[in-house]
Formats: C-alpha cells, sequence, structure tokens
C-alpha cells in the first residue's frame, strides 16, 4: 500500500516515512448519545491520544433485513469520523463484520445469524454474501474519509480476534481482499490475542498482526519479535478495565496497575490503544452475553468498564495515569494544565424520590402488545422474526392427576434461552432459565387442561465464543414430566420497536427539570425489567446487581416534564430514584489477565 499514511518495516511504525506510534483509546459510536461525541472526543485528545479506536456494529444499523442500513443520526459514523478528526484525532475503524465488544450477537444481526444452517465467520456462500452487501453500503463511508482522501482514517482492521474462534485463513484474506476491492488502501490489520495460539489461527502472512491483552504484554512482544520480526508491536486492545455481568461484582482495576502495564509495553517500543477509553452505555438491548460452558452470563447496562473517562465523562485517576504514559511516551515529562470545564463535575439533577404508580395485568398488557402467531411446536425469536425482546408463548396442557387427588408434577422446558416467567391458569408458578429449564419447576395438576404462560426473554445474544448466533426462545419444547406439549400461539414483544402509544400504557413517573442535566435512576424495590425516559429505552435493570443505577445523559433530559416508565416482570416497586451518583455495585479488583488460554 504504496499511498497508506502508515507503514512499518524492520519492526518500525512509521507515518509519512517518519518513526511514528499510535497513541490510542476506544469510544463507540454507538455507546454515546451523538450530542455527546465532540465531549468524549476532546477528553480523548486531552489524555494524550492522538487516535481514536471504534467498532462498527452492523446490527446497529441494520436490525431488519428488508431495511436498508441506517446511517443517519445517532447511527451517522461518517459524522464521528468527521467529528474525531475536527478534535484533531485520526481513526482506526474496525467494520467486523464481527465485532464481539460485549456488543448483542457480536454486532450480528439476528436475522442473518438465524438462516438455518449457516456458517459464520467462515467461506459459507450465505454468510459472505451478506457480507458484502453490507460492506457496499458501509466501506464508501469510510474509504472516502482515509488519509488519502484528505480525511482521519489511518488504518483499518480485518475481521476481529478470528483466532479465538476459528483458522480459516482463507476466510481472513477474503476478508482483505474485499475491504481491498472496496477502496480501503490504509494500513489493514489483524487482531488477536497475545500467543501462539491465537496467532495461529488469527493472522496470515502479508498483514500486520496486532495484539489483544490486558498484561504480560512484555511476553506478548517476545513472542511478536519470534513469530513476526518485521512487524511492530501493537496492542490494539489494552484492557484497562473490564466490563460487568449480572450477578457478578463491579470490575475494577486499580490505576497505577493499568498505568505500568502500558509503560511496560511503550518501553520497549510498541503502540498501544486503550480499551475502552470511554465505555459509554449499552442503551436499549445493545448489551450482549458471554457463556462459561455451563450458563449463560448477560452483560450489564453500564459499559463503564472502569474505564479512564467515566460513564458520565467525568475524567478518573486512570484517565491522569495514563495521560502521563502517553505525554512520557511522546517525550513530554511536563504535563500541560487541563481545561478547567474537563476537570469538573458534569452538572447533575436534584436528587428525588418519585412515586411509582401501580402496573396493570402484566398477561394481557403483553398479549396485546404483539400479533399473536399460531404454530404446533414453539417458535424460536428468529422464526418470529424477532431480534430482541421477549416472546408470549400460550398454549394447553393436560396436567396429571385426579380432582379429587391432585398430583404434583413438573413443567420443563428443552433449550431455553434465556429466561422464562411461567403462569398455570393465570398464577404465576416461578421462574427458569437456561440451566433450570430441563429440570423445571413443580406444579400441582388435576387431570384437566390448564393454561400456560411463559414469557421467555432475551437476555442478550452470546457475542463471543462456538455459541455466537445461538438462538433464543424455546429451542426444544415444554413438557409435563416428560411429555411434550403442542398447539402454541406467540405473541412478540418488541420492546425496542414500541412506539409512544404502547411506552405511555406503562406504569412509571414524572418529574420536573429547570435545565438539562445528567441523572442516575434506581428502582430501590423493583425487581427486574426494563426503562424509558421520555420514550427512549434506557435499558435493563435487575435487582441481583451489580449495577443499581442506569446513567441517563443529559440529552436524553428534557427542560421541563419528563417521564419514565417501567416494564416490571418480577416484582413491582413503589419508587423511583433520581440520584446524583452512580452505583456500579460492590467491587471486585484485581489485574485483567492477558488473553485466555485454550
Amino acid at each position: 500500500m504504496n499511498n497508506a499514511l502508515l507503514s512499518y518495516h524492520d519492526a518500525v511504525l512509521h507515518r509519512s516515512g517518519e518513526p511514528y506510534r499510535i497513541l490510542a483509546g476506544a469510544i463507540h459510536y454507538f455507546r454515546v448519545h451523538p450530542e455527546l461525541w465532540r465531549d468524549r472526543l476532546r477528553r480523548l485528545k486531552a489524555m494524550g491520544a492522538n487516535t481514536v479506536d471504534t467498532y462498527v456494529a452492523w446490527n446497529f444499523h441494520q436490525p431488519k433485513r428488508d431495511e436498508a442500513p441506517d446511517f443517519t443520526g445517532w447511527r451517522d459514523l461518517g459524522a464521528f469520523i468527521d467529528t474525531a478528526a475536527e478534535e484533531g484525532l485520526e481513526v482506526i475503524v474496525r467494520p467486523g463484520p464481527y465485532i464481539c465488544a460485549e456488543w448483542d450477537n457480536g454486532g450480528f444481526p439476528a436475522w442473518l445469524t438465524g438462516i438455518p444452517g449457516i456458517g459464520l465467520r467462515c467461506m459459507d456462500a450465505r454468510f459472505t454474501s451478506a457480507i458484502e452487501e453490507w460492506f457496499d453500503h458501509l466501506l464508501p463511508i469510510i474509504a472516502s474519509r482515509q488519509s488519502s482522501a484528505g480525511g482521519p482514517v489511518v488504518a483499518v482492521q480485518i475481521e476481529n480476534e478470528y483466532g479465538s474462534y476459528g483458522d480459516d485463513h482463507d476466510y481472513i484474506r477474503w476478508n482483505r481482499r474485499v475491504l481491498e476491492e472496496r477502496g480501503i488502501t490504509e494500513l489493514l490489520f489483524t487482531a488477536d490475542g497475545g500467543n501462539d495460539y491465537f496467532l495461529d489461527g488469527g493472522s496470515v502472512e502479508g498483514t500486520w498482526a496486532t495484539a489483544t491483552l490486558g498484561s504480560r504484554g512484555d511476553e506478548a512482544i517476545q513472542t511478536w519479535k519470534r513469530r513476526r520480526p518485521d512487524e511492530p508491536f501493537f496492542n490494539v486492545e489494552f484492557w484497562g478495565g473490564w466490563f460487568d455481568h449480572w450477578g457478578e461484582h463491579h470490575h475494577r482495576r486499580d490505576a497505577e496497575d493499568a498505568a505500568a502495564e502500558a509503560r511496560k509495553m511503550l518501553d520497549l517500543g510498541g503502540s498501544l490503544c486503550v480499551y475502552m477509553a470511554h465505555g459509554g452505555t449499552n442503551f436499549g438491548l445493545g448489551s450482549g452475553s458471554n457463556h462459561d460452558g455451563t450458563m449463560l452470563q448477560p452483560t450489564v447496562t453500564s459499559y463503564d468498564s472502569d474505564a479512564p473517562i467515566a460513564e458520565n465523562g467525568q475524567l478518573t485517576p486512570k484517565f491522569h495515569a495514563l495521560r502521563r504514559e502517553f505525554h512520557r511516551a511522546s517525550g513530554i515529562t511536563e504535563l500541560p494544565q487541563l481545561p478547567a470545564d474537563l476537570l469538573a463535575v458534569p452538572p447533575v439533577l436534584p436528587a428525588a424520590t418519585l412515586p411509582l404508580s401501580e402496573p396493570g395485568d402484566l398477561l394481557e398488557f403483553l398479549r396485546e402488545s404483539g400479533k399473536p402467531v399460531t404454530s404446533v411446536k414453539p417458535l424460536t425469536f428468529e422464526q418470529l422474526g424477532l431480534d430482541g425482546g421477549m416472546v408470549l408463548y400460550t398454549s394447553e396442557a393436560i396436567l396429571p392427576g385426579l380432582p379429587e387427588t391432585p398430583t404434583e408434577c413438573r413443567i420443563r422446558i428443552s433449550g431455553l434461552a434465556d429466561r422464562a416467567y411461567i403462569w398455570v391458569d393465570g398464577s404465576f408458578a416461578g421462574v427458569l432459565d437456561d440451566v433450570t429449564g430441563p429440570e423445571g419447576l413443580s406444579v400441582t395438576g388435576q387431570g384437566v387442561a390448564a393454561r400456560l404462560d411463559i414469557l421467555v426473554e432475551n437476555l442478550g445474544r452470546i457475542n463471543y465464543g462456538p455459541l455466537t448466533g445461538q438462538s433464543k426462545g424455546i429451542l426444544g419444547g415444554v413438557l409435563i414430566n416428560q411429555r411434550y406439549t403442542f398447539h402454541w400461539t406467540q405473541a412478540p414483544v418488541a420492546l425496542a420497536d414500541w412506539d409512544a402509544e404502547q411506552v405511555e400504557k406503562l406504569p412509571g413517573a414524572d418529574f420536573h427539570a429547570e435545565e438539562a442535566a445528567d441523572t442516575y435512576i434506581a428502582l430501590p424495590d423493583s425487581g427486574k425489567g426494563f426503562l424509558w425516559l421520555n420514550g427512549f429505552l434506557l435499558g435493563r435493570y435487575w435487582a441481583k446487581g451489580p449495577q443499581v443505577t442506569l446513567y441517563a445523559p443529559a440529552p436524553l433530559v428534557n427542560a421541563g416534564r419528563n417521564s419514565i416508565k417501567v416494564l416490571e416482570l418480577e416484582k413491582p416497586g413503589t419508587a423511583v430514584e433520581l440520584r446524583q451518583v452512580p452505583d456500579l455495585g460492590p467491587e471486585e479488583a484485581g489485574p485483567i489477565a492477558a488473553a485466555e488460554l485454550p
């Protein structure tokens, strides 16, 4: 690539022929309100970064197959790149198509992964043809903003951490060719964990291989010297913090520990991108899930990630520690003074406790929210054309027993993804999940037909590992003891598509704001559900934690009347709290490991 701004030889990175080092931070446009893009990019620049890195989440732009990709408003990737340039930052774009990122389905649209039998991240023609069609829409936005065209884009990633998933090098080479054929002329690279195993699967000759790791960077550099001796070392994902799953503690990494690890790699001549520099928020239904081989691990709504720039934009001790290392690596020993507005705590609304109105009948409300679909066997989300949200399954089943001698039996669900709330003849019977579904729950039968209502919630599609793309809903069947139940009516609950009229029917609380400012919303005595602010689906809440408050940025708050609406699934509460500080839960501290070994 003779016209690429960045190049390398003899293990040295060059920019316009001069030795260069990338000092970058990741900010995802889809996790930050667009009115805050400039502010967050400005803060990244103040940290000493010369580059911003972003993924592109395909399902953020094209959640439905029959609609063209949307690049307007919040989805205006070009505007984000242009804003970065205006703030003096160069840009690395990571277009996937797979991104992981703890984002729902790893960025893949559910309509793609739901194609029966499709092979993901390989040379399956159904997969590659869909990628080419998507890239036909996406890549002109990136190509027209490359350095060669006078823009800020200096490098583009090929796929993402492929060595953690597969070893089809033809597929990686195909990805490179598809990018080049659509006008990408800047430096291309792959990214994989920092050891031989991941390099074996994800790197190819003739393409710059970069690393993703949080510690033991010096060991990774030695691996690169042995495996890729002509290539400069670039940790494109330095995990300075970590994300959280529901039911776990909030992760923290000591600021000086992160800075010491960064210094280690920088002192050895490496380039570095902090993942995340600013994590932002998994608004709506954006959060994904992991799977530990036994159970689903859904990710919380906050993507704060203990980043240098907190979820609300505040500069943390980690910001100052990494700023010191970035400036040191640039040869600057005396740090310039930061602008006062960057040091100030972002304004917040006054604290308040608001009464929460009582909910109506949940089943009837949900039954009316979607067009019913009948089938013999229960249908999956994908068969119903639903990417996220919930499905209410209804059928009749004969529960064994006699009127005079009721008998205990078990309602079991085979292939439950992810969480089921069960009613028998309108009475709540209990909750099952992906682990407890096969064991089932105990109910009493009298030998007559009973109505079963099963509300299945998608907790977030798996974004990493061999189960990426797994379907949602009831994938097997519903059994009474060992006997299947047939003939179902399904009511899809497409939460992300609800209009103002549907949201308005929910219980909630109103408040008045003198002017728009941040707030942190808590539901102290509620159980689990979803929260809207002024018609915008802010995200999920769950009493099991660790996350307690949902971040509502100022652009979502009205000067004047504001409306909070709540869809509660388990335990209706009585109050909503507006708090002035975030509560992401009890903390768990510790170093971030390199990549997990196979």
